[in-house]
């Protein structure tokens, strides 16, 4: 008879928060911050994968770690928006429910499952003061935190943490706040512990526009990205645009379908 070794629950939660964080920490970083114009989202990204994404109007989802279970979480969270916005109101819509919700679910997951998320995110949403910005970090077990204007997630994130803390500023302009982002992420992962100087590249770029009416969030590419790493400033027309908008009505759309006007010739 096969003998049943037995694991305390302390040791289980302790193993299954060891696996997750070691998952978490083979990944590249990111960071999110205040600035002066809203929220500035950044990660070290070389591929076409998203770690940063619009959930709603004024919300913003930044992520680390393994995709498939951080892009599952933000569809979840991009559905439950919807809903709210459409059964109650746009304004209900709120990061601090979105926050809870994914408390609940990672920390469902963490307790209830063999294996748990290796994921960090965070829920950002843009205020119309600076005062008013709200910046949720959400952990693999559940765990959320009111961060006070920055944070850094992913691999060696407290030595990242460390740079913004000691430079971080809500009133610096985009520039600024994007510059010390670069070079927060760029201070560690260099050979024999050296900086690294990363590029547009390098580099996925989002920002919440608190000036911006209607969908705050923007993200930033191309020229206009390599322009605000050049410490030069952009208008305001060439900050980014949406991922995506509703299409333009085609020219010469048919208003009713062939099925309707066919039923009505056929009526007596």
């Amino acid at each position: 008879m096969a003998m049943q070794f037995y694991a305390s629950p302390e040791q289980v939660q302790r193993d299954r928060s060891e696996y997750a964080r070691k998952g978490i920490a083979r990944g590249r970083s990111a960071v999110v911050l205040t600035y002066e114009g809203g929220i500035l989202l950044v990660a070290e990204n070389i591929t076409t994968l998203r770690k940063i994404s619009e959930i709603y109007d004024k919300i913003a989802f930044a992520a680390v770690g393994r995709y498939n279970e951080f892009e599952a979480l933000r569809r979840g969270g991009v559905r439950m928006a919807d809903m709210v916005g459409l059964s109650y109101d746009r304004r209900d819509v709120t990061a601090r429910a979105l926050a809870n919700t994914y408390t609940q679910t990672l920390g469902a997951i963490f307790s209830e499952t063999q294996k748990p998320y290796e994921v960090e995110i965070c829920v950002a949403q843009v205020g119309a003061t600076p005062e008013a910005d709200e910046l949720y970090r959400i952990t693999y077990d559940g765990s959320v935190m009111d961060e006070p204007g920055f944070m850094a997630m992913g691999g060696q994130a407290e030595a990242i943490a460390t740079v913004l803390r000691d430079r971080h500023d809500a009133t610096a302009e985009l520039t600024v706040a994007l510059a010390l982002a670069s070079e927060a992420l760029g201070s560690v992962g260099g050979e024999n512990g050296q900086a690294r100087q990363l590029t547009d590249k390098q580099l996925e770029v989002a920002v919440l526009d608190r000036r911006r009416p209607g969908r705050a969030f923007r993200r930033l590419t191309g020229a206009a990205l390599t322009t605000l790493l050049g410490h030069e400033s952009v208008s305001d027309a060439d900050l980014g645009e949406v991922d995506a908008a509703p299409p333009a009505p085609s020219e010469g759309k048919p208003t009713e379908s062939a099925a309707s006007e066919t039923a009505e010739g056929t009526e007596k």
